[in-house]
């Protein structure tokens, strides 16, 4: 019970911290370009975690984790970054946080194909019902929606929730914080490579929301946040912890709200109760 309780901890902190990530990403690209973002952030917080390594004299990875690093590195440093940074170019941040109904299913599929659970049969009708509800919101598109925003952003959560599996599995043999760490520090090569070919001409003249954007997920989303989540994985199960991200499209469009001016669609509002009651469902048979 103490374990499970500490799981569903970690797991809200994580999921608190990147409610913020969409509504930082979309203010972070009104001054950088998806491509230098995504290597800013993985830089930013790959310091931060190879600091946090050098100072707790953490042991290297062994050469078996290799591969499981490099799909979180892949998946959760670079590829979901850099594909909803550019579905933010075409889609509001309101709208990209509907989407991410579909990562507790993601995740749960790679949690029984990478970390071998087994949910009850019905846990999918409810993981199933939160997916069709967000899939019924993508195909009623209304004047703010995008093909191709919609398509990165699947393509992003399918990518999301690997990363998300993996480095479950992973934190369990290395600790959650050393696990993101860890990945950070092996996509730091990339990143930086990244970062010089799309270094911007000049950095004047960029508004204050674009900075402050660039903190937040280099900070909060690609660090801090992994560290609880990663956790909250490994103490509580991929699949169970997982549905707690039903709950991050409630907080984020409340941010997007707020500090970018968008409008909330009722639509949006519905499709994300409407995921949101199959959380109580899923966590039952989880």
């Amino acid at each position: 019970m103490r374990v499970s309780s500490s799981g569903w901890v970690n797991g809200m902190i994580g999921v608190v911290l990147f409610s913020g990530s969409m509504p930082a990403t979309r203010a972070a690209i009104m001054g950088f370009s998806p491509i230098f973002l995504t290597a800013a952030r993985a830089l930013i917080a790959a310091a931060l975690g190879g600091l946090l390594l050098l100072a707790l004299r953490q042991k290297r990875p062994a050469r078996s984790d290799l591969p499981a690093l490099a799909i979180v590195a892949g998946g959760a440093v670079i590829g979901f970054p850099l594909l909803t940074a550019f579905a933010l170019q075409h889609i509001t941040a309101g709208r990209s946080l509907v989407f991410l109904g579909l990562l507790p299913l993601s995740t749960a599929i790679f949690g029984v194909l990478r970390g071998g659970e087994r949910p009850h049969p019905a846990f999918w009708v409810f993981a199933l019902a939160g997916a069709g509800a967000v899939a019924g919101f993508a195909l009623n598109r209304g004047a703010d929606g995008s093909v191709l925003g919609d398509g990165l952003m699947v393509v992003a959560v399918v990518l999301c929730g690997l990363a998300y599996a993996e480095g479950a599995v992973l934190s369990r043999r290395l600790g959650g914080w050393q696990a993101i760490s860890w990945s950070l520090v092996v996509c730091s090569p990339v990143a930086a490579l990244l970062g010089a070919l799309t270094w911007p001409a000049t950095f004047s003249g960029l508004p204050m929301m674009a900075w402050g954007g660039l903190v937040y997920v280099s900070v909060f989303t690609m660090l801090l946040g992994f560290i609880f989540w990663y956790r909250g994985l490994a103490l509580g199960g991929i699949a169970r912890i997982g549905q707690l991200q039903l709950l991050q499209p409630f907080m984020g469009l409340g941010l997007s709200a707020f500090f970018l001016g968008e409008t909330v669609a009722p639509s949006m509002i519905a499709a994300t109760a409407a995921v949101v009651l199959c959380v109580g469902g899923a966590r039952r048979f989880a």
